[in-house]
């Protein structure tokens, strides 16, 4: 049996090893802030993404390099569109650029975090799960000259549904696209009650897996309505796939940022330097891309920190955690 003593001895000794663990652990979080961040990363310069490792020896330097567009509908007609920019990054880094397809958020961003992609674009909503969960580091957004970018909500109905208002949407099936989706479900959840309809209370949500999809249900009367980003809009209109003057716009919010684009965190800081000067000197006009995207005719710098500062607020809003469990639902 332990006397008084050993058992005052064993004590002060479990308290000791606790203080001692405790002290440790508060000396490595100071070395190492990261906030939001996922364990493995640290944000000592607090713009709010994870910083290049401080050790040359965990710098990835890959050939090929592998990107990713966000998921479309159709991913074999992107390969194609996106030809002409990544033959341009390859030329400018010497590197091989392969073009790597993706069916959902999830699965690129677990790509990038399993270090299998490393260079992206990125969806607006997705963008601070692959921040915070995968060292995604955003730097370009496709834009003009001047600098501008954006694009708005827009709601969506078939002229002939006889659906004017929101006051009109009571009852109905409304198209979002996915749970993490800013302008497909994230934005309407936060700003729509503010306007008199509650998704989900006063409407059927019905989630169609994609902007393309929920414009083309709304066309075919598949769904009664549908919030979707306009870009992708213009983008499905220009391909003829459905009849623009079917359809009419009931609301339009502000400008949100675009799809974002940028590359993973412990790339080797050379090739980074080559990567953004890849992107910063890409002229779209007269290529696939510049059709595709309409409007715009450069790539333009952003930060995470300054330019998702809206979305960020409205995912707060909502509650919503950058967590693995939570990105099993992009």
């Amino acid at each position: 049996m332990q006397t008084a003593r050993a058992r005052t001895w064993f004590g002060l000794l479990a308290a000791a090893v606790l203080s001692l663990a405790m002290a440790v652990a508060a000396v490595a979080q100071e070395d190492c802030p990261r906030g939001q961040l996922d364990v493995r990363y640290c944000d000592r310069d607090g713009d709010l993404v994870a910083d290049a490792p401080t050790d040359p020896s965990q710098w990835v330097d890959p050939d090929p390099i592998i990107f990713a567009y966000t998921p479309v509908e159709d991913p074999a007609i992107y390969f194609d569109i996106w030809k002409p920019f990544l033959d341009h990054l390859s030329r400018v880094t010497g590197r091989q650029v392969r073009f790597f397809t993706v069916d959902s958020y999830a699965a690129q961003i677990e790509a990038m975090r399993a270090g299998r992609l490393h260079v992206a674009g990125i969806s607006t909503g997705p963008t601070p799960f692959a921040v915070n969960l995968a060292g995604y580091v955003p730097f370009a957004i496709m834009g003009t000259d001047d600098g501008t970018f954006g694009y708005t909500l827009q709601l969506y109905v078939r002229k002939d549904s006889g659906i004017r208002s929101f006051a009109d949407l009571v009852g109905k099936r409304v198209a979002h696209t996915t749970p993490t989706s800013n302008s497909g479900h994230q934005a309407p959840m936060a700003l729509f009650p503010d306007l008199g309809i509650v998704p989900g209370e006063d409407y059927e949500i019905v989630y169609s897996g994609g902007h393309d999809a929920s414009i083309l249900g709304v066309a075919a009367g598949d769904y009664d309505a549908a919030p979707v980003a306009s870009e992708v809009v213009d983008r499905i209109a220009a391909r003829g796939l459905y009849d623009p003057d079917e359809l009419m716009i009931i609301w339009e919010s502000q400008p949100f940022p675009t799809t974002s684009y940028g590359y993973v965190y412990n790339l080797h800081p050379d090739l980074v330097e080559k990567i953004k000067e890849a992107f910063f000197t890409f002229d779209f006009r007269g290529t696939a891309l510049g059709e595709e995207f309409q409007g715009v005719t450069r790539f333009v710098p952003i930060t995470y920190q300054k330019d998702w500062e809206i979305i960020r607020a409205i995912q707060r809003y909502l509650g919503i955690e950058y967590t693995q469990a939570r990105l099993l639902d992009l």
